[in-house]
């Protein structure tokens, strides 16, 4: 089974096309990125990139939320 974890956007400063503030982001696993205070987002462009962990706010969601979420993926 996939872990899905998803933050909210909370600054997308000079990622203003990437980025939307107050939306759900889904966070795919990166150690490197950990290392570096980064966190690896799939974002507008549907792809995944590294942005600053201070961007985001981390959410819990009920799992009903993310397996519906990970339906419409």
């Amino acid at each position: 089974m996939i872990e899905h974890h998803f933050v909210i956007c909370a600054e997308n400063t000079g990622y203003e096309a990437s980025l939307e503030r107050r939306k759900l982001y889904e966070v795919i696993s990166d150690p490197d990125a950990d290392k570096h205070d980064q966190l690896r987002v799939i974002d507008e462009s549907g792809e995944d990139y590294l942005y600053p962990k201070s961007f985001f706010i981390g959410v819990e969601l009920p799992q009903k939320v993310i397996d519906r979420i990970a339906l419409t993926a």
